[in-house]
């Protein structure tokens, strides 16, 4: 940030005038950890659930990928309003609102009589995700000292990485032991705990501002983000040139470019001052957070077929499997504030980002059908390494490029930013991976019944699925399958190692230098007042 802008003022005071003590700001970052949890766990636990769901309810593949994504799309396009209105009416209030609503509908779609139900109490889940996602991370960069907010950053950054398939571990489990419907139990739980010690713990603190809230800004800002997500989820499954898809791109693009024009003309009052981003910090984080979590999305949608379809191991297995890589993740996460301290913020995103495609390029040289979960293994350890020392100051570029006041939006920013590279990532691994299986598979089906070629095309799940009724020629379709799946595979992983080989010349030159806390026009006219 530039040298000429005022020193941000310290950590604002909470109760009785002190600064929190380290008893309290530990408190503070167990209960929004916990919060955070139960929301990054919903969003990929139910992953585990779709064949239970469609059996019981006799739903259609599609109804059940509105189940799982709706949830994603309602967090999506409402965080940047809502982080923005929880800096104005107060952290702690919204937070709790937030827990209350997202239990509730937790219980709700825990007791789903018919997939109508279900996805109404996902869309409501969804709403009240948006409302505490954003807020678990303002309240760590408004209320966390400046030498101790890095290492609460590295902590949250863990979570948010790694959380995902801890989630789906625990939801898994579940599944198999008891029922599909119990794996929301698990955040029905970390509710009721983030709850208890919000009410304890956490100091509420607000954004008193002179300025009416922006919005316009905040429903273009929807529009945009539902547009853009909407298509991601649904180019996959209708089609690229599909008319709703062709149709929802253009509504996301165009609001998208009204929002960034309605935002430099309203400036001081905007929601987001997009100027910003012409600064490292911003950009540079942004950036990185959208490809790094693209890649790691798009890596758990190739890995899960490998490990049940190639492997033949069951969810619950494939989902440990996984384990190591978000293990690393975390780990990395919590190390990463030690060492932007020693290198500086952009030296060690450029470290990550590197072992990141390092770990690509390993699995894309060495995965094979014979060698099973140990050609993959390094790859794996080396991603999980990157991409937690990569997004720890990634995320602290973010929060800290905008003012105190506005640590919501950019807490906001930051997770949209999250869920956009997921549902890109998604969208063009998947697609890479489907692609490559295709081309693999056409020439080796000779002698395979028509309609098994047909069905054995359409994915190698499919393909295991026919291959018993193709008689003397099951093992070759189902060898071949596999093989083609690996195939690929390494198509989908080189073009990841060439997106992370972009980013890593970027952020070399053009990474953030350090942590600098910005502060715009608008800090003259607001005031963040913390209280209990």
């Amino acid at each position: 940030m530039s040298s000429s802008q005022p020193p941000q003022a310290a950590a604002a005071p909470v109760s009785g005038g002190g600064t929190p003590d380290a008893r309290q700001l530990r408190a503070i970052l167990i209960t929004v950890s916990i919060a955070l949890m139960a929301v990054i766990a919903s969003v990929s636990g139910l992953n585990v659930a779709q064949t239970h769901m469609a059996v019981e309810w006799g739903a259609s593949q599609t109804t059940v990928l509105w189940i799982i994504n709706i949830y994603t799309l309602a967090l999506a396009a409402l965080l940047l309003p809502l982080g923005a209105i929880g800096d104005r009416l107060g952290r702690k209030p919204m937070l709790i609102t937030g827990l209350i609503i997202f239990g509730a509908a937790s219980v709700v779609a825990g007791l789903a009589p018919s997939a109508a139900v279900m996805i109404s109490a996902r869309v409501a889940a969804g709403v009240s995700a948006a409302m505490i996602m954003p807020i678990t991370l303002a309240v760590i960069t408004s209320t966390f000292p400046e030498e101790e907010r890095g290492k609460a950053i590295g902590v949250w950054t863990g979570v948010a990485g790694g959380g995902g398939i801890l989630g789906m571990f625990l939801s898994a489990f579940l599944v198999d032991v008891a029922d599909w419907r119990w794996l929301f139990v698990l955040p029905v739980v970390l509710v009721v705990v983030a709850l208890a010690m919000t009410l304890k713990s956490v100091p509420n603190s607000l954004e008193r501002s002179t300025h009416s809230f922006d919005t316009i800004g905040a429903w273009v800002s929807t529009i945009a983000v539902i547009g853009l997500i909407y298509v991601l989820q649904e180019g996959p499954e209708r089609g690229w040139t599909d008319p709703v898809s062709l149709i929802s791109l253009a509504v996301g693009v165009v609001a998208a470019i009204v929002f960034v024009a309605w935002e430099l003309h309203r400036r001081e009052a905007s929601l987001l001052d997009v100027r910003l981003f012409r600064e490292r910090g911003l950009a540079g984080g942004s950036i990185t957070l959208l490809v790094v979590f693209g890649v790691q999305a798009g890596i758990a949608v190739v890995l899960f077929p490998f490990f049940q379809a190639v492997l033949g191991w069951s969810g619950l297995l494939s989902t440990v499997a996984m384990m190591p890589m978000a293990i690393m993740m975390m780990m990395a996460s919590g190390l990463a504030p030690k060492m932007a301290a020693k290198i500086g913020a952009r030296s060690t995103m450029t470290v990550g980002i590197a072992l990141s495609t390092l770990g690509l390029a390993l699995m894309a040289l060495f995965v094979s059908v014979d060698g099973g979960y140990l050609s993959i293994l390094a790859g794996m350890l080396a991603m999980g390494i990157g991409m937690g020392l990569s997004m720890t100051p990634s995320t602290e570029a973010i929060t800290s490029s905008l003012p105190r006041a506005k640590q919501g939006v950019a807490s906001a920013l930051n997770d949209v930013t999250r869920e956009f590279g997921t549902a890109l990532g998604v969208a063009m691994l998947g697609a890479l991976l489907a692609n490559g299986y295709r081309s693999a598979i056409d020439d080796k089906l000779g002698g395979i019944p028509q309609g098994a070629a047909v069905t054995a095309r359409e994915g190698i799940a499919n393909a295991v699925e026919v291959a018993p009724s193709t008689g003397s020629h099951a093992q070759d379709l189902i060898h071949s399958a596999q093989q083609s799946f690996v195939d690929g595979w390494q198509q989908a992983m080189w073009a990841g190692v060439a997106v992370m080989g972009v980013l890593l010349i970027y952020v070399a030159l053009r990474g953030p230098k350090g942590s600098d806390r910005a502060t715009t026009d608008e800090a003259e006219t607001t005031e963040t007042v913390t209280v209990r």
